[in-house]
């Protein structure tokens, strides 16, 4: 497949959520972006948040055909979500690449659905956390940065897909702050890509979660605010706490926080130590499953 092949099959992607949808607040009810066809049958990979509670998908091609859509999955984990085509898109599938092999450095393009495209650099590979109780153990940083990154394809020099855009970040770089992307690495899809398409999830036991938005400073884990309704609202988890403590373990960071949440089962009760106006308690915060909380795909 030549470059202009394959940036036609990554469509626009364009998602509607009803008002009453518990991410209707954080992420909007309308919702634009990216994915790129994976399969021939108009299976699109696209980044999880653009269609999360989706009650309408629609893709539109580079010809600004559009077609209906059908929200089929959204792995929390990976962050990954895949799209159903209900029309034929007609487009060729994009090879995965090999993003483990992908080094610092390494010249890449950056497309969106819309035709933009950016010619970028790998900069980093590195751990991310991320302040939505998200954590990769080796996301991919590219710059400079695209302006329409979410559900973007990251194609490698080969022309094989090495990840999904996510973010836009800003890092310090000899003194400049710099625009980059975050890009979610293609590996994680393989090993999970049959569950989503049988079941909708991963066949595991899911993760706990207490709904706390939460930012490292200084090696302290700060909670910027609950979302409401959230087991971490419910325990009294506030704006400004820093959570020194899980169980028996001390906290050392962000992502050490994760690791530490997650060695329970969801729906346990989780003991943390809050550091509060410089006073510590303990509040005991009964965990849930992200999922329960979200309203479920509909097929259109």
């Amino acid at each position: 497949m030549t470059i202009d092949t394959i940036l036609r099959s990554i469509v626009a992607v364009r998602a509607s959520i009803p008002d009453d949808a518990f991410t209707a607040n954080a992420l909007g009810t309308s919702r634009e972006g990216s994915g790129v066809v994976i399969r021939e049958d108009g299976l699109v990979l696209t980044i999880g948040y653009l269609i999360t509670e989706a009650e309408e998908v629609w893709l539109t091609d580079h010809n600004g055909r559009v077609v209906p859509a059908h929200a089929l999955a959204y792995d929390q984990e990976s962050g990954f979500g895949l799209v159903q085509a209900l029309a034929p898109l007609s487009l060729p599938a994009v090879a995965f690449g090999d993003a483990a092999k992908a080094m610092a450095g390494d010249p890449v393009v950056l497309a969106d659905g819309i035709g933009q495209s950016v010619s970028a650099h790998i900069i980093t590979k590195q751990e991310f956390a991320g302040y939505w109780e998200y954590l990769l153990d080796e996301a991919i940083f590219t710059a400079p940065a695209h302006p329409s990154w979410g559900g973007a394809a990251l194609i490698g020099q080969d022309g094989r897909l090495l990840g999904i855009g996510s973010l836009r970040l800003q890092m310090s770089r000899a003194g400049e702050i710099a625009d980059i992307n975050m890009v979610v690495p293609i590996d994680l899809l393989p090993p999970i890509l049959d569950d989503l398409l049988t079941r909708g999830q991963v066949s595991k036991p899911p993760r706990p979660w207490l709904g706390a938005f939460s930012a490292e400073s200084n090696g302290e884990v700060v909670v910027m605010s609950v979302a409401e309704g959230s087991p971490a609202a419910e325990a009294g988890l506030r704006q400004g706490d820093i959570i020194s403590d899980v169980r028996d373990g001390e906290v050392d960071g962000l992502a050490d926080f994760y690791r530490k949440l997650w060695q329970n089962p969801a729906g346990a009760e989780i003991p943390l130590r809050v550091v509060r106006d410089g006073r510590e308690t303990w509040l005991r915060v009964k965990s849930a499953d992200r999922n329960s909380f979200l309203k479920k795909p509909q097929l259109q």
